[in-house]
């Protein structure tokens, strides 16, 4: 699946808040380490079971300055595992593996419903 890149704050917005498990790269066109693991990002938005869990997306700090300060970035490359509109998950620098356990993680997490015997009836709070 095809790595997306963020075109304006607020398509940046828009996707936090749909609540879609994403995993974002913040990265700078200047920034050798981001040059290095981009490619591996790439790879891991292929693998079939990643890919079918998750969204890839890429946000240039420079262009996206906004959607950079709302993320609270400070260094790149970082990478973000949002879900339900909230940072899970974040990798500050330019580690392969590091990124690899992430991503997997980060799909566990999409993967796990909560358990629910069968016939069993979910028990909505009063208000």
């Amino acid at each position: 699946m095809p790595v997306k890149t963020f075109k304006s704050y607020k398509e940046f917005r828009n996707v936090i808040e749909s609540g879609k498990p994403i995993v974002v790269d913040f990265w700078a066109s200047w920034c050798g380490p981001c040059k290095i693991i981009s490619p591996v990002f790439e790879r891991l938005s292929d693998i079939p079971d990643y890919h079918s869990d998750l969204e890839f997306w890429k946000c240039d700090v420079d262009e996206q300055q906004d959607a950079a300060k709302d993320a609270h970035i400070r260094a790149m490359p970082t990478f973000i595992f949002f879900k339900e509109g909230v940072k899970k998950k974040e990798l500050v620098g330019a580690n392969p593996p590091a990124l690899q356990t992430l991503v997997s993680e980060a799909a566990k997490q999409v993967r796990v419903e909560p358990f629910e015997p069968k016939g069993s009836q979910r028990v909505e709070p009063q208000m």
